[in-house]
């Protein structure tokens, strides 16, 4: 079984930043892949970025390129989303989820743990 815990959402004004982490629990960390996505009230949930088991592949989408980044700490069993020049559309519950496969995957039903989500709010 693996547990994740999200930290580091909160507060921020547009044009700042933000680093989100996810702890995960199990020996077999190393090999999944890990994905952010994040859901606004009223809306589905979506990809934000992603990374294979390797950290060689990795996906973000249109709306946050060039602005977030996803890293892994392998010895800490942390995957961080360093968020810069947020915007007010932005503001939604991130979530961070595990792939037991290893492959990076844009689809929320491909990710077979999740964590319980951190709150983004970006005011303008």
């Amino acid at each position: 079984q693996v547990q994740l815990v999200e930290s580091g959402g909160g507060l921020v004004q547009a044009g700042g930043s933000l680093r989100l982490s996810c702890a995960a629990s199990g020996r077999t960390f190393s090999t999944y892949a890990m994905g952010w996505f994040r859901q606004a009230p009223g809306k589905e949930r979506e990809i934000v970025a992603a990374m294979d088991w390797s950290g060689s592949s990795t996906y973000y989408a249109d709306f946050v390129k060039g602005r977030f980044t996803i890293s892994r700490d392998r010895v800490k069993n942390t995957v961080f989303l360093q968020m810069n020049s947020l915007k007010p559309e932005d503001t939604a519950v991130y979530y961070c989820a595990a792939r037991t496969t290893g492959r990076a995957s844009v689809r929320t039903y491909d990710y077979d743990y999740w964590g319980q989500g951190t709150q983004v709010t970006v005011s303008s």
